[in-house]
């Protein structure tokens, strides 16, 4: 277990909150603002846009149902160790747990707090809800100050390591959120990062530093016309 402490908390905005709710017609996530508006979430944007062959390939590889189990896996080792980093951040005990699951969740987040938390010096706010009025709305795992800059960031587990070719999606959930958070709080964010941790415990940084910030928001205000267009 890490001895790191947690960054210290700072209240830079007063932040608004969304209530999601699942649109039961398609199964899909929204989001109601404090607006009053009922906004796609960025997720739902970027899965209904994304091409999907390399993924329905990889399904047909390794059949339905094994596909069905890997992704039930990746997601219950996902939620665990992002509720472990989060009551890292809070301060809060971090509980190793019993079943496998857990204890692979706990040593990966481990890793990440060791290589990527222990970077960041503020904390503004943690599962944050953001909307940009009339177009999306999401939940970002963290806001803050990492290496000295104000960055959106946000935690990912995977099977085993990514290329960055692999993770545009990423990007673009990171300028999706900055442009939010930009648009509704009046702030300048122009940086994000993606923590990254394989099962083996290998650390991946993926940045998205000022000068690709203008690339991606090209793409996601394309894949959001895309969505409107073809998909709402």
């Amino acid at each position: 277990m890490t001895t790191i402490n947690p960054p210290r908390f700072t209240e830079r905005y007063q932040y608004k909150s969304c209530e999601q709710i699942n649109d039961l017609a398609t199964g899909k996530r929204k989001y109601l603002t404090p607006d009053g508006e009922y906004l796609p979430s960025v997720t739902t944007i970027l899965s209904s846009t994304k091409d999907q062959t390399h993924l329905d390939q990889w399904r047909e590889r390794v059949g339905q149902e094994n596909a069905k189990q890997i992704t039930k896996d990746a997601a219950n080792i996902g939620t665990s160790m992002h509720n472990n980093l989060e009551n890292f951040v809070l301060g809060k005990p971090r509980m190793p747990g019993g079943n496998l699951i857990h204890k692979q969740a706990n040593k990966m987040a481990d890793v990440i707090i060791e290589h990527g938390l222990s970077k960041v010096s503020e904390i503004w706010a943690i599962e944050q809800s953001l909307y940009y009025p009339g177009l999306y709305s999401g939940t970002t795992d963290g806001i803050g100050v990492y290496e000295g800059k104000p960055v959106i960031f946000d935690y990912k587990q995977t099977n085993k390591p990514k290329k960055e070719d692999w993770v545009q999606d990423y990007y673009l959930q990171l300028v999706s959120y900055a442009m939010a958070h930009n648009e509704v709080y009046g702030s300048d964010i122009k940086s994000g990062v993606i923590f990254m941790c394989s099962r083996e415990c290998q650390f991946q940084k993926f940045e998205l530093t000022e000068d690709k910030f203008q690339y991606y928001q090209n793409i996601w205000m394309d894949r959001i016309e895309q969505y409107y267009l073809n998909f709402s």
